[in-house]
């Protein structure tokens, strides 16, 4: 069974950075894009970045544009979300996805999740 294992998360004060880690072995990036979905108490599924190497897509949601970068470690399957000037309305539960074929895919693989705390 393929993968992803999320890790990174943690409890950061206001203006802080966090960088998230996603471990996506034998996930192909000519079969997948990568995305980043978070979900905060009592509210739905909100998809925060998405990549795809096949097409070139880079997706941001406008609430977290210009503040996190999502990248891809190719030697290492590794998807990243870099997250910096973390406002408390990011605290949520960041979950990877692999979606089929391009950021418009259906998602086919979710990770556990990793929480992410923004609080002074």
């Amino acid at each position: 069974q393929l993968q992803l294992v999320e890790s990174g998360g943690g409890l950061v004060q206001p203006g802080g950075s966090l960088r998230l880690s996603c471990a996506a072995p034998g996930l192909g990036v000519e079969t997948f894009a990568f995305a980043w979905f978070r979900q905060a108490p009592g509210k739905e599924h909100e998809e925060v970045s998405c990549m795809s190497m096949r097409d070139g897509t880079i997706n941001y949601a406008d609430s977290v544009k210009g503040r996190f970068t999502i990248s891809r470690d190719n030697a290492n399957d590794t998807v990243y979300l870099q997250m910096d000037n973390l406002k408390p309305e990011d605290t949520a539960i960041y979950s990877c996805t692999a979606k089929l074929f391009s950021c418009s895919g259906g998602v086919a693989r979710w990770g556990q999740g990793t929480q992410v705390t923004v609080s002074s």
